[in-house]
């Protein structure tokens, strides 16, 4: 079950028309739309409006709703004002960190792009070492090309699983050498959703506040309750 959160606010009532439209993608029953956000551990997924970048003087856009429902155990889709018609081609963006991957947030997205048949262009950030700073006229090219290597067979070790279990869901996968949220903010604009992960005890980060401040797309803010740590061998010169 989906449920939208609706009031006579433009922002409700796009999360409700984003809300149905997901519902029909899923082959969910219509969604249950209430006044009040209900406790997100009783439903599958809870979808909720919040002010887009037009709204001056709200800098943190969706903070405004109920701690409980921002740090609930259920999906969270945030829809932006003026976000929610379908964009021309369907594009998933996931922001991971192949160092702590979560199989909750990473099994959404997939699951997400299988429903609207859509690419799934998954964002991993990246930075130097601390080592890198020992080098006093810039990291060579090579040696910044082997950490980088490291990153994408980091990546590429922890979505294979996943192709192999959603064959049908073509997958970019994409390492960036910048901070999370400028990687998200870079690659947001026409994607149908970008998908983030939110450790549980943890407010809303960074990534977050500015993908809903942009309001290019709809946010799903998923519980990262399980994580695998990896951290593979960096080779130095």
């Amino acid at each position: 079950m989906i449920i939208a959160c609706t009031d006579p606010s433009g922002p409700s009532r796009r999360a409700v028309d984003w809300a149905e439209r997901e519902a029909r993608l899923r082959g969910l029953p219509a969604p249950v739309v209430l006044a009040v956000p209900p406790d997100p551990g009783r439903v599958e997924m809870v979808v909720c409006g919040v002010p887009g970048p037009s709204d001056a003087g709200d800098p943190d856009p969706g903070l405004r709703l109920p701690a409980a429902v921002r740090a609930g155990g259920r999906p969270l889709v945030l829809v932006p004002d003026g976000s929610a018609r379908p964009p021309r081609s369907e594009r998933i963006l996931l922001g991971t960190d192949a160092r702590r991957a979560s199989d909750d947030v990473i099994g959404f997205a997939f699951d997400s792009a299988r429903a609207h048949g859509a690419l799934l262009h998954v964002v991993h950030a990246w930075s130097l070492p601390s080592c890198a700073a020992e080098w006093p006229f810039g990291v060579p090219e090579a040696e910044r090309a082997i950490w980088e290597d490291h990153e994408v067979q980091l990546l590429a070790d922890v979505l294979r699983p996943w192709r192999e279990r959603y064959p049908q869901v073509p997958v970019y996968e994409d390492v960036l050498l910048l901070a999370a949220a400028q990687a998200l903010l870079h690659h947001a604009d026409g994607a149908s959703l970008a998908v983030v992960g939110a450790r549980p005890g943890e407010e809303w980060g960074e990534v977050v506040r500015l993908l809903l401040r942009r309001g290019s797309c709809p946010v799903a803010v998923v519980p990262a309750r399980t994580a695998r740590t990896t951290t593979p061998a960096r080779t130095t010169s």
